[in-house]
């Protein structure tokens, strides 16, 4: 296991991220668990999900403590990619494509990455904002919508509460804004094409801890 110690939920599926790095997985991070595992021993801790909203979140001053004990903080998709831009700077390394929206200041809400998901399970319920702006940029460069209803889509989605962010009803809050037809197209793309951004940046991450295991 190499003292690694990974926090993930709805990011990533446990099997799939089991085949691409050896470690200790743990439901997605509250405030103290990442001094428990620096604690317990951890020399590299992986943070992909924590709570938001349901819990009191990572604090930064656990994150600072852990560097400053020699762990190698590793940040992205999630809870992650906003801890890891906040302080990358101080020694936290951030990774993938959320981290680096946040980073240069393209994302700037906490709620961009927040969902509602299955406490047991952890199985995504709504959808991210970062995915739904994702999806339908792809949905934009495949002709399947153009640019202003791409963007009244994501005026939709921004405005819906978190846990109620779905692509139906992100097509139902931009009804009457926008051609019938371009959200129906949209619908069909979303079922096939769909982009998991934060699935992407979590197995980045953790083949980027599984290279430094590696490193001699």
């Amino acid at each position: 296991m190499h003292g690694v110690v990974v926090f993930l939920g709805p990011s990533c599926d446990i099997a799939t991220a089991s085949q691409i790095l050896d470690a200790d997985y743990r439901p997605p991070a509250k405030r103290g668990d990442i001094i428990r595992a620096t604690e317990e021993g951890a020399r590299i801790i992986g943070l992909i999900d924590g709570v938001f909203f349901q819990d009191s979140a990572v604090a930064h001053r656990e994150i600072l403590a852990a560097l400053r004990a020699g762990v190698r903080v590793v940040g992205a998709s999630s809870m992650g990619a906003l801890r890891a831009a906040e302080l990358d700077s101080l020694g936290m390394e951030g990774v993938g494509e959320i981290y680096r929206a946040y980073r240069e200041g393209r994302l700037v809400a906490d709620d961009e990455v927040a969902l509602l998901f299955d406490p047991e399970t952890f199985v995504a319920i709504s959808e991210p904002l970062v995915n739904i702006r994702a999806t339908v940029q792809s949905a934009i460069g495949c002709g399947v919508i153009g640019t202003d209803t791409g963007r009244t889509l994501i005026e939709a989605a921004r405005k819906l509460y978190f846990p109620e962010r779905t692509y139906d009803a992100v097509a139902t809050a931009a009804e009457g804004k926008v051609d019938p037809a371009e959200i129906a197209r949209f619908l069909v793309f979303v079922r096939e094409h769909s982009v998991d951004q934060k699935r992407k940046d979590a197995l980045l991450a953790l083949e980027y801890i599984r290279n430094i295991i590696s490193e001699p």
